[in-house]
């Protein structure tokens, strides 16, 4: 057969020897230098490559240059061609021309087997050119050749995407499927369960609405506790998973946030759950965050019960409710619909056990089954990492059983379980469906709204939660680099853009979620909110050295800097700012970038107290303190911590040196300290007395 030399056939394609040289070494071809002789058949697939019958001369050879001349030995062409019918016709007549050439590409090392193709073939994310030529039973040189013609260009040992290789195996008559590896496949539930096998479970109700409207309200008068006087300014800023007895059968409630900076966290109570409670305050009517509610419920495909609430009231009209809510698709039995209404008063506790009746007849109308005789499976409520636990997550289990001592995977961690916790704090042994419960064990904090499973052994966990971490690690690569350009794109066009580089530290992963979603979309085009660390738990020493090495400033949401922390911000003059409401982030925020620098009150230390013993009065708990920093003025504000976290911001209702009243109490000498309208003070507690002092705000 004859054979064509390298400078030849550069000559003819107008390329310098060299390229021609380096460009056939990348597609394997034992070439050396410009003297080295080609088999006709490589020649004419490269003639093919570099010329088309539309396109033909130096038009095509200079852009060719340009290409290789910019690339690296590892030389993949990105642009893919679309396919006439012409080169179709072309690519058909080459494979012919492939398969009667196949003796000579035999001498190249490039055999041809004979193995029976599969009917459909099972492609990893990314597969090398070899491994797929094995798969399909090709050679080497056919799939090459049928990659370029798609403008792709490959070495046998590069690899490509899936995309790319279902068109290869496409245009062979080969059908594909993507390979599920161990995570996929652990997470993938396509299990189905035996009729005989399944069992009614409680169903799960999510409680939504706007602020201010009675949700949690509603919810402790069910539960017969006083969960909204523990919440920061009377509004719910965590999920709540609770579980009530009602004619001998259960309901799980979740309390999802109200304020619209909350939308994530409310997204994944609707996800979750079976029945929405959307609670609407008869005197107030309709308002954005109820309309948001509507939304996250509709998508959810779960049936809704509204609670008109605050019929007390005197300016209450349930019709002008019922009204508004038909523009939304919700219309009440009596008008003809087929949603159902229900007026109630959740501060006098009237109408609740309508609701439950409604809940009990909605849930056996939707039939809700699950199997507990089987590997459990569930969602992650609420996540955070407690000073004395560890990581805990609250976990809503959605089907089967967990057990303590079962190994599992959530999100992109692992664990085994030591403890379990219901939603009263009591310690129990398993838990069902529809149960929430408190996880301990996990070897670090999940997100809110990860996926647990219940694994067969703890090696198959730690296995399937480092390719989640490697997967994940990698997505974040890939944001990371269409983010770069996207900047600097930006930058080109709009000149230099200033940035306030932030850290977030915050009690729990779905406060941390919101608060930066919510932050991030305060950012303009001359000024941009970046945040370049987030995390859960006490603003730590390396967040402060970090703060200080990008200029940023800290804040931290309901949880306060640790000792060494503090230290090193005075010393690096980093600002860390703590808040327990997260409006006031947005605000503060919003005013400085705004430039409105009113005067602004700034928090000042006076000093610390620890509770050594707790004593018991008739007007409520006193705390036998130590004062080991400042000191403790009785006109200050107090903040309780336990583990750095704030449980109660109040002020003192009483200062005594033994028996007698006292001003203040210096550091080193013992005291006693009563809190304003509040008794849950423990052993071990840090009292911090503080005072806001005016100051004029600067940028």
């Amino acid at each position: 057969m004859k054979k064509v030399r390298v400078y030849e056939l550069a000559k003819e394609l107008n390329l310098e020897s060299k390229i021609l040289v380096d460009f056939l070494n990348d597609l394997g071809a034992e070439v050396k230098n410009h003297m080295s002789t080609l088999e006709e058949d490589i020649a004419v697939m490269v003639k093919e490559h570099f010329s088309s019958p539309e396109e033909k001369g130096s038009k095509i050879a200079q852009s060719v240059e340009i290409e290789l001349e910019d690339v690296t030995p590892n030389y993949r062409l990105k642009n893919r061609m679309n396919k006439s019918g012409e080169n179709s016709t072309r690519e058909q007549h080459n494979v012919n021309k492939l398969h009667a050439n196949k003796q000579s590409m035999q001498k190249k090392g490039q055999s041809h087997t004979s193995v029976p193709r599969s009917k459909e073939l099972e492609i990893p994310e990314t597969i090398s050119v070899k491994d797929l030529a094995m798969k399909l039973s090709m050679s080497g040189a056919a799939v090459i050749k049928k990659l370029m013609s798609y403008g792709v260009m490959a070495s046998v040992t590069q690899s490509i995407d899936y995309e790319t290789a279902q068109l290869v195996c496409a245009d062979f008559g080969v059908s594909t499927k993507p390979l599920k590896d161990l995570a996929e496949t652990v997470f993938d539930d396509d299990t189905d369960d035996v009729p005989e096998q399944l069992q009614e479970r409680p169903p799960v109700v999510t409680i939504m609405g706007h602020v201010d409207h009675g949700k949690t309200t509603l919810l402790d008068g069910i539960r017969k506790t006083k969960v909204t006087e523990s919440e920061a300014g009377g509004i719910t800023q965590h999920i709540g998973a609770y579980q009530v007895d009602y004619k001998s059968k259960r309901i799980t409630f979740l309390d999802t946030p109200g304020h619209a900076a909350f939308t994530a966290m409310r997204s994944r109570g609707a996800r979750i759950t079976d029945i929405a409670i959307l609670v609407v305050a008869a005197d107030d009517g309709v308002m954005p965050q109820t309309v948001e509610a509507i939304n996250h419920a509709k998508a959810a495909k779960v049936p809704i019960i509204v609670a008109v609430n605050k019929m007390d009231r005197p300016s209450a009209n349930p019709d002008r409710i019922k009204q508004e809510l038909t523009e939304y698709g919700l219309v009440a039995e009596e008008w003809g619909g087929d949603t159902i209404f229900v007026e109630m008063s959740a501060l006098n506790l009237s109408g609740i056990d309508d609701l439950l009746d409604m809940i009990l007849l909605v849930s056996e109308m939707e039939s809700l089954t699950a199997n507990p005789d089987r590997q459990a499976r569930g969602t992650v409520v609420e996540a955070q990492l407690d000073k004395g636990r560890g990581p805990v997550a609250t976990v809503l289990v959605t089907n089967g059983t967990i057990r303590i001592g079962d190994s599992f995977a959530v999100g992109n961690v692992s664990g085994k379980v030591r403890a379990l916790l219901n939603d009263q704090g009591k310690n129990i042994k398993e838990a069902g469906p529809s149960q929430p419960v408190e996880i301990l064990g996990i070897s670090d904090v999940p997100a809110a709204g990860d996926i647990l499973v219940v694994t067969p052994d703890e090696h198959t966990a730690r296995q399937v939660a480092h390719l989640k971490q490697i997967k994940h690690r990698e997505q974040e690569l890939r944001q990371t680099a269409t983010t770069s350009l996207d900047d600097l794109f930006a930058q080109i066009q709009q000149g230099e853009v200033q940035e306030l580089n932030i850290v977030i530290k915050a009690d729990v992963q779905g406060s941390l979620e919101a608060l930066r979603s919510s932050l991030e979309k305060l950012s303009t085009d001359e000024v941009r909110i970046h945040v370049i660390h987030q995390g859960v738990g006490a603003v730590s020493e390396t967040d402060v050295h970090l703060a200080a090495a990008s200029n940023a400033i800290i804040i931290g949401f309901n949880v306060r800097p640790e000792p060494n922390a503090k230290r090193a911000s005075d010393k690096e003059k980093v600002e860390v700012r703590n808040y327990r409401i997260i409006y006031n982030v947005i605000d503060d925020i919003k005013s400085a970038m705004a430039g409105l620098l009113a005067p602004d009150f700034v928090e000042e230390t006076l000093g610390r107290a620890q509770v050594r013993q707790t004593f018991k009065v008739p007007t409520g708990v006193i705390a036998g303190c130590y004062v080991t920093e400042g000191k403790i003025v009785r006109s200050a504000q107090v903040r309780l911590l336990r583990d750095n976290v704030v449980v109660h911001e109040g002020i003192l209702g009483s200062l005594k040196r033994f028996k007698d009243d006292a001003k203040e109490v210096a550091h080193g000498y013992e005291c006693g300290i009563g809190i304003d309208r509040f008794n849950d003070l423990k052993e071990g507690d840090v009292i911090e007395a503080f005072i806001m002092k005016e100051i004029a705000r600067t940028l």
